[in-house]
């Protein structure tokens, strides 16, 4: 039997507002003592009135904006009824069925090449509160802090087949989640939630779209990649099984054990009636029009910033960087924008050049590839290195510029510091905030060694090299290194390895 897993996406994003959905209560509560961010509004007291949190409207749209969904001209807030302990007024404010964003897609790069995943819908709706269980599992308590924090619920469409595109759509979901500045996004702080749904079949045809449908499991509050790519492989396995041993799995809610590694059954999830939905009475329905004094949506458009994905590709293109380098750089807004002003350093440096001709232009096209690399490389292999070894961040600006790594690489560029020596300045431009000059004059004595010290150098290793340099000039062009390696010990590093390669040869040929 030839099955296809046919795999959808629950997605819960917390909004990190600072007040909550529908009062006015701090949004910080998840670092507070428990129950101390409530009040009667979001504890659900009689007679209270809940007010829609405009930023948090604003926020959903910009995510349905970034996710090409539709925005339509209103949308409804509704009560879903439900009783458990971790809502506490028995019914939870939500907008699942005339939601604020519908539709949409979100491509995600496979092994395959570029696949475009479908979203049904974006809702904005209030979380529940969280509930710890004690060990015994005799009690249960319950924090309302999180009570009415607001959170954006993203379903997709059953366009999945694998549990890694299912991972690499989370992360790219968080990713502009994080660009667009309106949540955390952390998944081991239940910032991102996810409930992800699977079934197999055996009858789909992709290219028109027709599939088969089983009956689904649904695997709650996944709180990693890694949870959410091993219980679709988990159930992938189970679900196989039972389809080989002639039984179909039937619909159910299931949990996902990481300790185990496998999914648990839990309780039987209720369907869309028995929840009772109904227009919320005390909220009504919200405009996302201007011209009916509501949301503004053309004004969101025009906030709207180039999103990471869309840069990783730009930075590809425009730069000539490899793909995994710019997806690096991309993959946090702060380090891509250092990256940026850094390299609008470099341009107004080489622009300025006595020796360089051609338009302003014509000098950047032609070199910017190059210093584009040398940028990348020494920034995601050595400054980040160090920044995480002194547990702080490449671009608060407190350690290093732009401006002063941008004069760092003209060193590297202009071959007037070796590998080993831009290490060391790197290093002492980080700690100590100097600019990389100052500290090669300073601190390092100057520049590298001078062409006729270095040639001196080189034949003194050739002079006491004889057996090497004679097996250099029989054909075996590999002995070189060992000969550069020479040059560098007694330069104390200070010498350019290709510059004494060079010069090596030279002297060699003689």
């Amino acid at each position: 039997m030839n099955l296809t897993p046919i795999i959808g996406l629950e997605i819960h994003v917390q909004l990190k507002t600072k007040s909550k959905m529908f009062c006015g209560c701090d949004n910080s509560g998840e670092n507070q003592p428990p129950n101390i961010t409530v009040c009667p509004v979001c504890m659900g007291h009689p007679g209270v009135l809940p007010v829609a949190n405009r930023e948090a409207i604003k926020w959903t749209v910009m995510a349905g904006l970034a996710l090409k969904c539709q925005i339509p001209d209103s949308f409804q807030f509704e009560r879903k009824n439900y009783f458990y302990p971790d809502l506490p007024k028995g019914y939870q404010i939500t907008s699942s069925t005339k939601p604020p964003c519908i539709g949409g897609y979100l491509e995600i790069d496979t092994p395959e090449g570029k696949r475009k995943l479908r979203l049904h819908h974006i809702h904005l709706e209030e979380d529940a509160a969280k509930n710890f269980h004690s060990t015994d599992g005799k009690d249960t308590l319950v924090d309302y802090n999180r009570s009415s924090t607001p959170l954006m619920e993203i379903v997709t469409e059953p366009d999945m087949r694998n549990p890694q595109e299912a991972k690499t759509f989370l992360q790219e979901l968080r990713l502009i989640m994080r660009h667009l500045g309106i949540s955390s996004a952390d998944m081991e702080k239940g910032h991102l939630r996810c409930d992800a749904n699977i079934s197999l079949t055996d009858q789909i045809n992709e290219t028109n779209g027709e599939i088969k449908f089983y009956p689904k499991t649904e695997i709650k509050n996944l709180n990693s990649f890694k949870a959410v790519e091993k219980a679709l492989e988990y159930e992938i396995k189970r679900q196989t099984k039972m389809w080989q041993d002639g039984k179909t799995p039937h619909q159910a809610t299931r949990g996902w054990d990481e300790n185990k590694g496998v999914t648990e059954e839990q309780r039987t999830k209720e369907e869309a009636h028995d929840y009772r939905y109904f227009p919320e009475p005390d909220i009504p329905p919200i405009n996302l029009n201007k011209d009916k004094s509501g949301i503004d949506v053309e004004a969101i458009k025009q906030t709207m910033i180039e999103l990471p994905q869309a840069k990783r590709q730009r930075f590809v293109t425009e730069y000539d960087l490899p793909l995994a380098n710019a997806k690096i750089l991309t993959d946090d807004k702060g380090l891509a924008v250092f990256f940026e002003q850094a390299l609008s350093e470099l341009r107004a440096w080489l622009i300025a050049l006595d020796d360089v001709e051609g338009t302003q232009e014509e000098i950047w096209q032609k070199n910017k590839g190059t210093l584009a690399k040398l940028t990348s490389n020494w920034l995601i292999n050595k400054l980040m290195a160090i920044a995480i070894k002194e547990n702080k961040e490449v671009y608060s600006g407190e350690n290093i510029t732009p401006e002063d790594f941008a004069e760092f690489i003209t060193l590297v560029h202009t071959r007037k510091v070796n590998s080993t020596i831009a290490q060391q300045i790197l290093e002492k431009m980080f700690l100590t905030g100097k600019d990389p000059h100052e500290i090669l004059e300073q601190d390092l004595g100057g520049n590298q060694q001078s062409n006729d010290n270095l040639t001196e150098i080189i034949q003194q290793v050739i002079s006491q090299n004889q057996d090497q340099v004679n097996q250099y000039k029989a054909g075996k062009e590999t002995v070189i290194q060992f000969l550069i390696g020479q040059v560098m010990k007694l330069t104390k590093g200070q010498a350019d390895p290709q510059e004494a390669k060079d010069l090596l040869i030279n002297e060699l040929k003689k």
